[in-house]
This record gives structure tokens, C-alpha cells and sequence, in this order.
């Protein structure tokens, strides 16, 4: 496989278009390896379903140490993961992170760092909440919960890590953001908001924490048939239900596809764990700081490649220069 760097992911030629269920693919868009994660400790928020789910026990089946945590214990995904664990005898442990709780997200590190010994080698940012819609009837408690989960939940985690990390001058934060947290749907409610604010906190970081060895990539996926879909569909219906008529009056077109979205197609959603594994598996100071994931169209590419230009033009000759120049390796 080709080596992959920040410069070369970042140098990729841009497609156009809207969200792609299919498209051509071109070989190299579909990552088919299993880097062996021996060695490594990976915690994950979000592993009840999707992403999280995946990545949980392929890492573990790939010689991880996982930490696979999720909301709202005892439920029947965290004793199947455990069951996994036990008769494959996979180091794969299950434990409870809301990650709007700062004291579920504290305890929850704090046993995952006892059981590993020390620090956490990666977090994986991976859970994530979307109410559809346009934003005028996004009312507070969803718009709340939005940022809550998908914003502040990656804050939270991040912080409780870093300590631990940056006493042992490495480690790795994936924060997975979307392609709407570079390029704009209509009607996705407060989505893009929350995930460009996370790509925003995920650079500043990746900067902040050059000095520490610690790295940070944001994956940006495309559309994935995972669950989020259904879950989106319903808390998009919830809030529809208690929205007040002077909110929706106005957008009959965009509120007559609550409710029914589907997305990914024919899509495999582990590209998203097999994405993220290789750059786990990659060398210190290769990692890029974005990876976009899908087989499809990514739209998002020409605007990665134009902010950092933007960035090292900026600020490249400044105090931060090094900073800026060894996040996008140049």
C-alpha cells in the first residue's frame, strides 16, 4: 500500500457533488488492511452500535487492549461485546461513559487508565447525537443535547486523557467529525454546526499539543448505513412533535423529510474502523491531521487543502510556525 502521510492526504484532488450513497471507486479508496494494534490501549466512546461497535472488536481481534465504552449500563450490546471478549479471549473491556457526564466520563477514564496501567494510547471521539430539520425549529433541549454530546462530549474526554498523555509525551486523539463538518446540507438541524466546531477544536489541539508529542486526526466519513440514520429519524419526529406551528409554517418541503432518511447505500461502514486503524498503526509524526472516509464523492477535500495552505501561509513564518508546519508536515 502506499505510505500515507499528512502531505499526501492533504494533496488529494477534490470532488464536487452532494452526499453519494454509490459511486466509482477507485481501489485505493477502500481500505482492506488489519494493521496488527498489538501493543496498543484504544478507548472508544460510542460502541453500543456503528463505528464504535466495529472498531471495538476488530481492534481487539488485531491485538488492541479496548476500552469499548458506552451510556445507560446494564443493556444487551455491552453484554455481547463482553461475551465476545470472554470466549475469543479478547482484551476487550465494556465500561459505562455518558459522555454528557462529567462524572460517568471521569470515572470512566479513570478505570480504563487502573485496568491499562497507565495512559491511554488512543481515544477514539466516536459517539455522536443528530436531530434533523431546519434550524429554526431546533428548539434549546435539542440543540443542547447536540452540542452537548458531539461538542463538548469530545472536550470532556479529551481532557480527562490528556494529563496522563502528555506525562508520557505521546499518544492520540481521533475525534470523528463528517463531511457535513466541512460542506453544508440544508436541514440537518444543528449536525454541521457541532461538527464544524469539533473539526475547529480538533486543529486547535492538534497545534496545541505538538510540544507534547500528542497527535490528533479528525475522520470525516461520508454517508455509512450505521444506526445513526434511525436514531436520527427518530429524535427528528420527537422534535417535530413538541415544535410550535409559528417554527414550522415556513418550511413544509424541508420537514416533509423528517422522519425518512436513509444514507450509505450499499456503502461498508468498517472502512471507518479500517481508516482508523491504519492510522493508528502509522509511524509518530506521519499521522494526518484530517483523513476523509468514504467510496464516494468527498467533497470536503478542496477545503482541507485550501485551510492548510491558509494556515501555513498565516502563521507559518510566526511563534506557532513549527507548530503549524509539523501538524501539516510541511
Amino acid at each position: 500500500m502506499t505510505q500515507i502521510n499528512r502531505r499526501t492526504l492533504l494533496a488529494g484532488a477534490a470532488a464536487t457533488g452532494a452526499l453519494a450513497a454509490t459511486a466509482t471507486v477507485a481501489a485505493e479508496d477502500v481500505i482492506k488492511t488489519e494493521p496488527d494494534l498489538s501493543g496498543k490501549s484504544v478507548l472508544i466512546t460510542g460502541c453500543s452500535t456503528g463505528f464504535g461497535r466495529l472498531a471495538a472488536e476488530a481492534y481487539a481481534r488485531q491485538g488492541a487492549r479496548v476500552f469499548a465504552t458506552m451510556r445507560n449500563l446494564p443493556r444487551a450490546e455491552a453484554e455481547e461485546l463482553t461475551q465476545i471478549a470472554i470466549d475469543d479471549q479478547l482484551d476487550l473491556h465494556v465500561i459505562e461513559i455518558d459522555v454528557t457526564s462529567d462524572e460517568q466520563v471521569a470515572a470512566g477514564v479513570a478505570k480504563a487508565m487502573e485496568i491499562n496501567g497507565g495512559a491511554i494510547d488512543v481515544l477514539i471521539n466516536n459517539a455522536g447525537i443528530s436531530f434533523g430539520g431546519p434550524i429554526e425549529i431546533q428548539d434549546m433541549a435539542a440543540t443542547q443535547l447536540t452540542f452537548d454530546t458531539n461538542v463538548f462530549g469530545p472536550h470532556r474526554m479529551s481532557r480527562a486523557v490528556l494529563p496522563a498523555m502528555r506525562a508520557a509525551k505521546s499518544g492520540l486523539i481521533i475525534n470523528v467529525s463528517s463531511q457535513l463538518g466541512r460542506v453544508i446540507v440544508p436541514a440537518y438541524g444543528q449536525y454541521s454546526p457541532t461538527k464544524f466546531a469539533l473539526e475547529a477544536m480538533s486543529e486547535s489541539l492538534a497545534y496545541e499539543l505538538v510540544p507534547h508529542g500528542i497527535e490528533v486526526t479528525v475522520i470525516e466519513p461520508g454517508g455509512y448505513p450505521t444506526m445513526i440514520w434511525k436514531n436520527a429519524n427518530e429524535n427528528s419526529l420527537a422534535l417535530l412533535g413538541r415544535a410550535e406551528e409559528k417554527h414550522t409554517d415556513g418550511y413544509a418541503a424541508l420537514i416533509a423529510q423528517l422522519g425518512n432518511r436513509t444514507g450509505g447505500g450499499s456503502t461498508d461502514p468498517m472502512d471507518v474502523p479500517r481508516a482508523m486503524a491504519e492510522v493508528i498503526a502509522m509511524p509518530a509524526g506521519t499521522r494526518p491531521l484530517r483523513r476523509a472516509v468514504h467510496p464516494g464523492l468527498k467533497p470536503q477535500l478542496a477545503i482541507n487543502e485550501l485551510t492548510a495552505k491558509v494556515q501555513v501561509d498565516w502563521l507559518g513564518a510566526s511563534g506557532y510556525g513549527p507548530w503549524i508546519k509539523d501538524v501539516h508536515n510541511v
